[in-house]
């Protein structure tokens, strides 16, 4: 006799038949599941890991790359930025301690400025001025990174790695409070002479070299402002730097485009007068051994006290002595140099290299 089911016992069987088959497709979607979770954990503390090796190798490259700066003499001291990068890895990542970071991931030359923004080249020629900092967790140094879930599928670890590069810029303007020395140096001379080099500058105009030869040319002092700059003008100017009336004086003369600061681009005419008065004396003994920037000229007009200067260019030296004994017999010291001065302002076309300060070096900046 057949048995009629009621619409009830038929839901139940239905609905048990549903749990069933939600009961089976669950446990066959656990293991992708798991997968999942086990990615997005693990993939996030990857992440985490990498990042905190970038900040750090942005850290280190920053600091080390200040240490590029060349000493009067032009050297650079490529022990120093190594252990500078060392320093700073090992100080922001705090995890692990004494941070390897390998001779080979510590790279230092000067960038191409032909290649700088497609394909960034380092050079292994002329004064340095970039580092590239690589950071790693892997087998080469501080082991792969353990991994939380993954290893339910065979992969216990992964290596993980950041590279950062930063580069010294080149300075290109002079702002109030720059150190100047307001002294003019032919061009032609100052090209041809190496960082280290020395020259003596005469109160009767004439240039020695560090041997006492004669070099050709000559120079005088010149009004980086007011055409009557007096003595005592100088003499300030000299101790305290490049002042806010120097630069209005000469944008009110038409010499400079704007009053706010010198563009060292921009050619302009410099008043000048002969001789080194001893009124500035006591101002230029006290700067020997600090650095200043110089007007480099390429041509002279006219003679005496109506004389100018052609200012195509600014460079950096050192004041390593004075002697005040007569014109003739009066002469101050100075060296070819580099500096790294807060106070000057970036050329930041990274691809440009001429028509900035010689030898001056401004903030550092990461490019990668």
């Amino acid at each position: 006799m057949q048995r009629n089911l009621t619409t009830k016992q038929i839901t139940k069987t239905q609905s048990a038949k549903r749990k069933g088959a939600i009961a089976v497709f669950t446990a066959v979607l656990m293991v992708p599941l798991l997968g999942m979770v086990a990615f997005s954990v693990d993939y996030g503390y990857l992440l985490k890991k990498r990042a905190d090796l970038q900040r750090a190798a942005d850290a280190a490259a920053l600091a080390a790359v200040r240490d590029l700066v060349p000493d009067s003499n032009g050297n650079q001291d490529l022990t120093k930025v190594r252990a500078t990068v060392r320093q700073y890895a090992d100080l922001n990542i705090s995890e692990v301690v004494d941070f390897t970071v390998l001779d080979s991931d510590i790279e230092i030359g000067r960038y191409d400025p032909m290649n700088v923004y497609d394909n960034f080249t380092i050079l292994n020629w002329g004064t340095f001025d970039t580092v590239r900092v690589t950071l790693r967790y892997d087998t080469q140094a501080n082991s792969p990174v353990s991994l939380f879930f993954a290893s339910i599928f065979g992969i216990n670890d992964s290596n993980v790695n950041a590279t950062a590069t930063a580069v010294l810029q080149k300075a290109s303007i002079l702002t109030p409070g720059v150190g100047v020395l307001p002294f003019s140096i032919p061009k032609d001379e100052w090209d041809m002479t190496d960082p280290g080099d020395i020259w003596s500058v005469y109160g009767d105009g004439r240039l020695e070299d560090d041997i006492g030869g004669t070099i050709p040319g000559n120079w005088g002092t010149c009004d980086i402002g007011s055409s009557t700059n007096s003595t005592s003008d100088m003499r300030d100017q000299i101790l305290d730097g490049l002042r806010q009336k120097d630069l209005d004086a000469l944008y009110a003369d038409s010499r400079i485009p704007s009053n706010t600061e010198i563009d060292s681009t921009q050619n302009l005419y410099l008043n000048g007068d002969p001789g080194l008065s001893s009124g500035m004396k006591s101002a230029v003994e006290a700067i020997h051994g600090k650095t200043k920037l110089i007007p480099i000229y390429d041509s002279v007009a006219g003679a005496g006290s109506n004389v100018e200067f052609h200012v195509v260019g600014w460079a950096v030296c050192e004041i390593v002595d004075s002697h005040w004994g007569g014109s003739k017999n009066t002469y101050v010291q100075i060296k070819k140099s580099y500096t790294y001065d807060a106070l000057l302002k970036p050329q930041t076309d990274l691809s440009i290299t001429t028509e900035v300060i010689d030898g001056a070096f401004t903030s550092a900046v990461l490019v990668q």
